[in-house]
C-alpha cells in the first residue's frame, strides 16, 4: 500500500466553530490551486493544558503525532480567534508542549512560511500582532498579509484565494 504524499499547506484551526470553518475554505482553496492541503484541528487533539506539574507526569500521547504533521507540511495557515485580546490557549499550549519535547523545537519553525487567518469577534488585531510576534521569535517566515474577518466581514474568496497564493509562492528557507 502506498503511502499519500505529506500536504504542502497544513491548515492549523486554533478552535472549533467559525475558524475551522475558516480552515476548511482555505484548504479547499489550496486544493483548487493544486496543493496538498491538510487541516489540523488543535481542539481535537486533546491536549491538556501546558503547566510545569503537567510536564512533570510525561509528555501526553498526542505530541508526537503533532510534532510529525508540523514537520510534514512545508506551508502552514494558523487559524486562530482573539482570546482576550491574545492567542488562543489551545494554540498557546501546543506550542509550550512542543518546546519541551525535544532538544531543538525551533526546527519546526525555522524558517517556515505561514500566514495567518482570524475569524473573531474581536477583530482579531489584538491576536494577530501576538502571534506574529511570536512566530517571528521561533524563527518563522510570517506573510505579511493576513486574513481577519468576523460576522460583519465575512472572509471573500478572493482574499483566501490570495492568501494561499501568496504563501504558496513563498520558498521555505534552509537553516
Amino acid at each position: 500500500m502506498a503511502l499519500s504524499p505529506p500536504p504542502d499547506l497544513l491548515v492549523i484551526a486554533a478552535s472549533n466553530g467559525e475558524n475551522l470553518k475558516l480552515a476548511r475554505r482555505i484548504a479547499a482553496q489550496a486544493e483548487h490551486q493544486g496543493h496538498r492541503a491538510k487541516i489540523l484541528d488543535l481542539t481535537s487533539l486533546g491536549l491538556p493544558l501546558f503547566t510545569p506539574v503537567a510536564k512533570e507526569a510525561g509528555m501526553p500521547n498526542g505530541v508526537t503525532p503533532l510534532h510529525q504533521q508540523l514537520m510534514a507540511a512545508s506551508h502552514w495557515v494558523i487559524c486562530a480567534p482573539e482570546y482576550n485580546g491574545s492567542i488562543p490557549p489551545a494554540f498557546t499550549s501546543a506550542v509550550a508542549w512542543l518546546s519541551v519535547q525535544g532538544d531543538d523545537f525551533r526546527s519546526l519553525f525555522n524558517g517556515r512560511p505561514i500566514a495567518m487567518a482570524s475569524f473573531s469577534g474581536g477583530g482579531g488585531m489584538g491576536m494577530s500582532m501576538s502571534l506574529r510576534s511570536q512566530l517571528s521569535h521561533l524563527g518563522a517566515q510570517v506573510l505579511g498579509r493576513q486574513l481577519m474577518s468576523n460576522h460583519a466581514k465575512p472572509a471573500k474568496d478572493e482574499s483566501i484565494r490570495d492568501l494561499v497564493h501568496l504563501l504558496m509562492q513563498m520558498q521555505p528557507l534552509k537553516l
